[in-house]
């Protein structure tokens, strides 16, 4: 089933185009990964999704409702999440704070808030980190806790903006499998991601992007042997 229909979407910055004339759809639990060099309208599009930025033209449809131009407090309560590559938790508040405000969002009844922050703080294993301030984490944890309050407006299609960029490579594995264990149980993800080995790995289906158009859409394997994606941007990546 279509989750996400995305139509000719279209935004312009005076003369610059940002995103001109990109159509995909999304299947229901699948992974999609985005990839494009910087500047190639990655984040717009997400911000196009979510309502932070108003499109010029084109349509989207989520769940056979038109979310074109609208706000993202309306996209959040249909079940549209969003993590950002700029981190932005609360950083004087605690981990449980910070996943409780998301979870006020469909649930008014303070305990059963806290307690599903505190399932949520377990699903992303920062259950002991609980207590402490977000400008405490690192900057995995803090992944981790973007996440976190993500998934406290209970989205069916989560849209994640850099999920391992800044981080080490030690904690790479560990927000890889997080993706893998909500894909399991059911959430739909876009993620934006510039490490392509990782990319190819957990995504059903690739959308490349350069100068703020879709330059091929398909399986993985498609997408690694499409000579536009290489020449806009695979063939600048070391893929070792």
């Amino acid at each position: 089933m279509i989750i996400l229909k995305v139509e000719n979407l279209s935004k312009f910055f005076g003369g610059i185009k940002a995103n001109e004339n990109i159509s995909f759809n999304v299947t229901q639990g699948e992974i999609l990964g985005v990839i494009g060099p910087n500047g190639a309208g990655k984040s717009t599009l997400f911000d196009l999704i979510t309502g932070y930025t108003k499109p010029d033209n084109g349509k989207i449809l989520y769940k056979n409702n038109n979310i074109f131009g609208a706000r993202p407090d309306i996209v959040s309560n249909l079940g549209i999440g969003r993590t950002f590559q700029k981190l932005k938790p609360f950083s004087d508040q605690t981990l449980l704070e910070n996943v409780m405000i998301g979870a006020f969002a469909k649930e008014s009844n303070i305990k059963k808030a806290r307690d599903r922050a505190l399932e949520i703080i377990d699903f992303v294993d920062l259950i002991e980190k609980r207590h402490h301030y977000a400008k405490e984490l690192s900057t995995g944890q803090r992944k981790r806790l973007e996440l976190a309050r993500a998934m406290a407006v209970e989205p069916d299609l989560l849209l994640m903006d850099e999920v391992t960029g800044g981080v080490d490579q030690k904690t790479i594995p560990g927000l890889v499998e997080l993706l893998k264990k909500l894909k399991k149980f059911g959430t739909t993800i876009i993620t934006i991601e510039h490490n392509i080995n990782i990319i190819m790995k957990i995504s059903d289906n690739i959308l490349a992007l350069d100068q703020g158009q879709k330059i091929a859409f398909g399986k993985p394997k498609e997408i690694q042997n499409n000579k536009k994606v290489i020449d806009a941007y695979l063939g600048s990546v070391d893929s070792a």
